[in-house]
Protein backbone atom coordinates (compact mmCIF):
# COMPACT_ATOMS: atom_id res chain seq x y z
CA UNK A 1 0.00 0.00 0.00
CA UNK A 2 2.84 2.29 1.18
CA UNK A 3 4.80 1.36 -2.09
CA UNK A 4 1.09 1.85 -4.49
CA UNK A 5 1.01 5.49 -2.20
CA UNK A 6 4.89 6.77 -3.47
CA UNK A 7 3.87 5.26 -7.28
CA UNK A 8 1.02 7.43 -7.21
CA UNK A 9 3.08 10.54 -5.81
CA UNK A 10 5.73 10.20 -8.38
CA UNK A 11 2.92 10.05 -11.09
CA UNK A 12 1.56 13.45 -10.11
CA UNK A 13 4.59 15.24 -9.60
CA UNK A 14 5.42 13.81 -13.69
CA UNK A 15 1.73 15.07 -15.21
CA UNK A 16 2.60 18.64 -13.22
CA UNK A 17 5.81 19.01 -14.87
CA UNK A 18 4.51 17.28 -18.30
CA UNK A 19 1.80 20.32 -18.57
CA UNK A 20 4.81 23.15 -18.24
CA UNK A 21 3.50 24.58 -15.87
CA UNK A 22 6.04 26.63 -13.33
CA UNK A 23 4.57 27.88 -10.15
CA UNK A 24 6.38 31.29 -8.76
CA UNK A 25 9.31 31.48 -11.25
CA UNK A 26 11.44 29.00 -8.56
CA UNK A 27 12.86 25.82 -10.43
CA UNK A 28 14.93 24.43 -7.49
CA UNK A 29 13.58 21.56 -6.30
CA UNK A 30 12.94 21.46 -2.60
CA UNK A 31 11.96 18.38 -0.41
CA UNK A 32 8.18 18.76 -1.11
CA UNK A 33 9.34 17.56 -4.23
CA UNK A 34 7.41 14.77 -5.80
CA UNK A 35 4.31 14.93 -3.63
CA UNK A 36 4.76 15.22 -0.01
CA UNK A 37 8.76 15.06 -0.83
CA UNK A 38 8.75 11.51 -2.09
CA UNK A 39 10.71 11.98 -4.84
CA UNK A 40 13.48 14.36 -2.76
CA UNK A 41 16.73 13.06 -2.43
CA UNK A 42 16.68 10.56 -5.55
CA UNK A 43 19.31 11.44 -7.91
CA UNK A 44 17.77 9.57 -10.97
CA UNK A 45 15.19 11.40 -12.91
CA UNK A 46 14.54 9.58 -15.39
CA UNK A 47 12.23 7.53 -12.67
CA UNK A 48 9.88 9.60 -13.34
CA UNK A 49 10.38 12.23 -16.22
CA UNK A 50 10.61 10.11 -19.34
CA UNK A 51 12.96 12.48 -21.82
CA UNK A 52 10.55 11.72 -24.68
CA UNK A 53 8.10 14.43 -23.40
CA UNK A 54 10.16 16.43 -20.85
CA UNK A 55 9.73 20.28 -21.22
CA UNK A 56 7.80 19.40 -24.60
CA UNK A 57 5.86 22.71 -23.72
CA UNK A 58 9.18 24.57 -23.43
CA UNK A 59 9.79 24.95 -27.12
CA UNK A 60 13.50 26.82 -26.53
CA UNK A 61 14.77 24.14 -23.73
CA UNK A 62 13.47 20.68 -24.85
CA UNK A 63 15.57 20.32 -27.40
CA UNK A 64 18.83 20.81 -25.26
CA UNK A 65 17.31 18.30 -22.86
CA UNK A 66 16.73 15.71 -25.76
CA UNK A 67 20.07 16.33 -27.03
CA UNK A 68 22.47 16.38 -23.76
CA UNK A 69 19.86 14.21 -21.60
CA UNK A 70 19.34 14.23 -17.82
CA UNK A 71 22.91 15.69 -17.20
CA UNK A 72 21.04 18.30 -17.97
CA UNK A 73 18.48 18.79 -15.18
CA UNK A 74 20.64 20.01 -12.22
CA UNK A 75 21.40 22.99 -13.57
CA UNK A 76 18.12 24.65 -13.80
CA UNK A 77 16.45 22.29 -10.82
CA UNK A 78 18.97 21.90 -8.49
CA UNK A 79 20.80 18.72 -6.72
CA UNK A 80 16.95 17.12 -5.25
CA UNK A 81 19.47 16.39 -2.06
CA UNK A 82 21.48 14.52 -4.10
CA UNK A 83 24.68 16.30 -3.76
CA UNK A 84 24.75 15.46 -7.53
CA UNK A 85 26.69 18.44 -9.14
CA UNK A 86 24.89 21.53 -10.82
CA UNK A 87 25.73 22.09 -14.41
CA UNK A 88 25.27 25.25 -16.49
CA UNK A 89 28.12 25.06 -19.50
CA UNK A 90 26.23 21.93 -20.60
CA UNK A 91 23.58 24.02 -22.05
CA UNK A 92 24.85 27.56 -21.86
CA UNK A 93 28.38 26.91 -24.23
CA UNK A 94 29.42 28.61 -27.45
CA UNK A 95 27.54 25.34 -29.85
CA UNK A 96 24.10 25.49 -27.96
CA UNK A 97 23.40 28.62 -26.95
CA UNK A 98 26.11 30.95 -28.56
CA UNK A 99 24.07 34.08 -27.62
CA UNK A 100 23.36 33.48 -24.17
CA UNK A 101 25.42 34.91 -22.75
CA UNK A 102 28.24 35.83 -25.76
CA UNK A 103 31.40 34.09 -23.79
CA UNK A 104 34.22 34.63 -26.22
CA UNK A 105 37.36 36.05 -25.20
CA UNK A 106 40.42 35.78 -23.46
CA UNK A 107 38.97 37.26 -19.94
CA UNK A 108 36.20 36.77 -18.34
CA UNK A 109 34.90 37.27 -14.47
CA UNK A 110 36.02 33.82 -12.60
CA UNK A 111 36.95 35.64 -9.59
CA UNK A 112 40.50 35.00 -9.63
CA UNK A 113 42.34 37.87 -11.10
CA UNK A 114 44.24 37.65 -14.28
CA UNK A 115 43.33 34.07 -15.46
CA UNK A 116 42.58 33.31 -18.55
CA UNK A 117 40.29 30.13 -18.38
CA UNK A 118 36.51 30.33 -19.55
CA UNK A 119 33.69 30.45 -16.80
CA UNK A 120 33.10 27.11 -14.84
CA UNK A 121 29.81 25.79 -13.60
CA UNK A 122 30.71 26.61 -10.06
CA UNK A 123 31.31 30.43 -11.03
CA UNK A 124 27.79 30.87 -13.05
CA UNK A 125 26.10 30.14 -9.85
CA UNK A 126 27.75 32.57 -7.80
CA UNK A 127 25.76 35.14 -9.46
CA UNK A 128 23.13 32.63 -11.16
CA UNK A 129 22.16 30.62 -8.40
CA UNK A 130 18.64 29.74 -9.31
CA UNK A 131 18.04 32.05 -12.43
CA UNK A 132 14.25 31.31 -13.89
CA UNK A 133 15.38 30.46 -17.25
CA UNK A 134 12.58 31.82 -19.29
CA UNK A 135 14.32 34.05 -22.25
CA UNK A 136 13.88 37.19 -20.77
CA UNK A 137 16.85 38.56 -18.09
CA UNK A 138 15.20 40.04 -14.84
CA UNK A 139 17.75 41.01 -12.08
CA UNK A 140 15.16 39.84 -9.45
CA UNK A 141 14.74 36.50 -10.55
CA UNK A 142 17.93 35.66 -12.60
CA UNK A 143 20.88 37.13 -10.38
CA UNK A 144 21.35 35.95 -6.80
CA UNK A 145 19.80 37.23 -3.73
CA UNK A 146 23.21 38.92 -1.91
CA UNK A 147 23.00 41.29 1.24
CA UNK A 148 23.52 44.82 1.16
CA UNK A 149 25.33 46.90 3.33
CA UNK A 150 22.65 46.53 6.01
CA UNK A 151 22.92 42.81 5.72
CA UNK A 152 19.52 42.51 4.63
CA UNK A 153 19.18 40.94 0.72
CA UNK A 154 17.02 44.34 -0.38
CA UNK A 155 15.39 44.32 -4.18
CA UNK A 156 17.76 45.46 -6.75
CA UNK A 157 17.08 48.45 -8.16
CA UNK A 158 19.08 48.28 -11.01
CA UNK A 159 21.89 45.43 -12.55
CA UNK A 160 24.65 48.02 -10.92
CA UNK A 161 22.88 47.21 -7.38
CA UNK A 162 23.99 43.99 -8.19
CA UNK A 163 27.75 44.53 -8.72
CA UNK A 164 28.32 47.08 -6.10
CA UNK A 165 26.77 44.50 -3.13
CA UNK A 166 30.46 42.73 -4.10
CA UNK A 167 31.92 45.91 -5.44
CA UNK A 168 32.77 48.17 -2.13
CA UNK A 169 34.85 49.28 0.52
CA UNK A 170 33.45 47.74 3.51
CA UNK A 171 30.90 45.13 3.48
CA UNK A 172 32.00 42.42 0.41
CA UNK A 173 30.48 39.72 0.58
CA UNK A 174 31.95 36.35 2.20
CA UNK A 175 34.93 34.16 0.38
CA UNK A 176 35.47 37.09 -2.14
CA UNK A 177 37.04 39.76 -0.19
CA UNK A 178 38.85 42.67 -2.39
CA UNK A 179 41.60 44.67 -1.45
CA UNK A 180 42.23 47.12 -4.22
CA UNK A 181 45.54 48.32 -5.22
CA UNK A 182 44.84 52.12 -4.33
CA UNK A 183 42.03 53.40 -2.25
CA UNK A 184 40.38 54.89 -5.65
CA UNK A 185 40.66 51.40 -6.99
CA UNK A 186 37.50 50.54 -8.69
CA UNK A 187 37.16 47.32 -7.74
CA UNK A 188 36.38 48.86 -4.32
CA UNK A 189 35.57 52.81 -4.32
CA UNK A 190 33.12 51.80 -7.40
CA UNK A 191 30.12 52.37 -5.00
CA UNK A 192 31.25 55.85 -3.56
CA UNK A 193 32.05 56.85 -7.18
CA UNK A 194 28.43 55.34 -7.85
CA UNK A 195 26.39 56.92 -5.05
CA UNK A 196 27.60 60.00 -4.68
CA UNK A 197 29.71 61.48 -7.64
CA UNK A 198 30.43 59.13 -10.49
CA UNK A 199 29.91 60.06 -14.22
CA UNK A 200 27.72 57.12 -14.87
CA UNK A 201 26.25 56.16 -11.90
CA UNK A 202 23.59 59.28 -9.66
CA UNK A 203 25.59 62.21 -11.07
CA UNK A 204 24.99 65.60 -11.61
CA UNK A 205 26.26 65.85 -15.49
CA UNK A 206 23.45 67.91 -17.42
CA UNK A 207 24.84 67.26 -20.68
CA UNK A 208 25.17 70.72 -21.98
CA UNK A 209 29.09 71.19 -21.34
CA UNK A 210 31.41 71.41 -24.07
CA UNK A 211 31.19 67.73 -24.93
CA UNK A 212 27.44 67.12 -25.11
CA UNK A 213 26.25 64.70 -27.30
CA UNK A 214 24.84 61.15 -26.55
CA UNK A 215 23.78 58.82 -29.59
CA UNK A 216 20.07 57.55 -29.54
CA UNK A 217 19.10 55.53 -26.73
CA UNK A 218 21.21 56.95 -24.03
CA UNK A 219 20.49 60.59 -22.41
CA UNK A 220 22.38 62.25 -19.64
CA UNK A 221 21.60 62.41 -16.00
CA UNK A 222 20.55 58.74 -16.56
CA UNK A 223 22.61 55.75 -14.64
CA UNK A 224 23.94 53.46 -16.77
CA UNK A 225 24.46 49.79 -15.94
CA UNK A 226 27.96 48.17 -14.84
CA UNK A 227 27.00 45.49 -18.18
CA UNK A 228 27.03 48.33 -20.43
CA UNK A 229 30.29 48.84 -20.41
CA UNK A 230 31.94 45.40 -19.00
CA UNK A 231 31.50 42.15 -20.62
CA UNK A 232 30.87 39.48 -17.30
CA UNK A 233 31.00 36.26 -19.57
CA UNK A 234 34.07 36.75 -21.95
CA UNK A 235 36.01 39.47 -23.90
CA UNK A 236 39.65 39.79 -25.20
CA UNK A 237 39.99 43.80 -23.00
CA UNK A 238 41.45 43.99 -19.96
CA UNK A 239 39.25 45.11 -16.96
CA UNK A 240 36.60 43.27 -18.46
CA UNK A 241 35.46 46.12 -20.86
CA UNK A 242 33.32 44.91 -23.32
CA UNK A 243 35.09 44.05 -26.87
CA UNK A 244 31.91 43.89 -28.96
CA UNK A 245 28.56 46.35 -29.28
CA UNK A 246 26.77 42.97 -28.77
CA UNK A 247 27.80 42.55 -25.24
CA UNK A 248 27.24 45.96 -23.40
CA UNK A 249 25.81 49.00 -25.07
CA UNK A 250 22.23 47.83 -24.01
CA UNK A 251 20.32 50.97 -25.06
CA UNK A 252 22.15 51.55 -28.00
CA UNK A 253 19.70 52.10 -31.44
CA UNK A 254 19.70 48.12 -31.87
CA UNK A 255 20.88 49.10 -36.01
CA UNK A 256 23.65 50.57 -34.61
CA UNK A 257 24.66 47.70 -31.46
CA UNK A 258 24.02 44.98 -33.87
CA UNK A 259 26.22 45.66 -36.68
CA UNK A 260 27.94 45.71 -34.49
CA UNK A 261 31.42 47.62 -33.75
CA UNK A 262 34.10 46.37 -32.38
CA UNK A 263 35.96 48.27 -29.61
CA UNK A 264 39.66 47.60 -28.32
CA UNK A 265 41.09 49.42 -25.72
CA UNK A 266 44.98 47.99 -26.38
CA UNK A 267 47.34 50.35 -24.81
CA UNK A 268 45.11 52.57 -23.18
CA UNK A 269 42.56 53.79 -26.03
CA UNK A 270 39.24 53.98 -24.45
CA UNK A 271 38.33 56.37 -27.53
CA UNK A 272 36.36 53.07 -29.16
CA UNK A 273 34.16 52.42 -26.15
CA UNK A 274 33.51 55.97 -25.34
CA UNK A 275 32.23 56.79 -28.51
CA UNK A 276 29.85 54.09 -28.39
CA UNK A 277 27.82 56.23 -26.77
CA UNK A 278 29.35 59.78 -27.43
CA UNK A 279 29.06 61.64 -30.15
CA UNK A 280 30.10 65.17 -30.08
CA UNK A 281 27.56 68.09 -31.03
CA UNK A 282 30.02 70.12 -31.95
CA UNK A 283 33.04 68.72 -33.38
CA UNK A 284 35.65 69.89 -31.53
CA UNK A 285 39.91 68.34 -31.65
CA UNK A 286 39.40 65.01 -33.05
CA UNK A 287 35.72 64.60 -32.82
CA UNK A 288 35.74 64.04 -36.72
CA UNK A 289 38.13 61.29 -36.78
CA UNK A 290 37.47 57.86 -36.46
CA UNK A 291 38.73 56.08 -33.85
CA UNK A 292 39.32 52.88 -35.84
CA UNK A 293 36.02 50.96 -35.55
CA UNK A 294 33.93 53.51 -37.67
CA UNK A 295 32.97 55.67 -35.59
CA UNK A 296 33.74 59.18 -34.77
CA UNK A 297 32.47 61.67 -31.79
CA UNK A 298 35.13 61.90 -28.97
CA UNK A 299 37.52 64.71 -28.80
CA UNK A 300 40.43 62.19 -28.45
CA UNK A 301 41.44 59.06 -30.52
CA UNK A 302 44.06 56.50 -29.92
CA UNK A 303 44.83 57.65 -26.08
CA UNK A 304 44.06 56.92 -22.81
CA UNK A 305 40.42 58.89 -21.43
CA UNK A 306 40.70 57.87 -17.90
CA UNK A 307 43.31 60.49 -16.62
CA UNK A 308 40.35 63.00 -17.06
CA UNK A 309 37.42 60.61 -17.23
CA UNK A 310 37.19 58.67 -14.24
CA UNK A 311 34.90 56.52 -11.57
CA UNK A 312 34.59 59.02 -8.92
CA UNK A 313 35.34 61.88 -10.78
CA UNK A 314 34.13 64.64 -8.70
CA UNK A 315 32.90 67.31 -11.66
CA UNK A 316 32.38 66.11 -15.63
CA UNK A 317 30.56 68.94 -17.74
CA UNK A 318 28.59 67.19 -20.58
CA UNK A 319 29.42 63.68 -18.53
Amino acid sequence: MIRLLVVLLLLTGCQAERSGVILGGDLILDRSHGGAGSAWGLAECAGCHPLAVIHEAARGIAPLVRRHGYATCTGCHGDNGSNRPRRCTICHNASDLPRTPLSTGRHAHGFIADTGEPLRDGQCLVCHQAADMDGRFEPEQDLTPLPDATGHATRYRSIADFCLRCHNRNHQQPGFAMDGERFDDPLIAVEDAWRYIDKHGLSSGTGEGTYAGLRAGYRYRSVVECTDCHAMHGTDNGKLIIDSSLKGVTRLDPALRERPYRIDTAHGDYSQLCVMCHAMELLLDAGGEDTGNGLSGVHKRGGDCRPCHTHGEAVQAGL
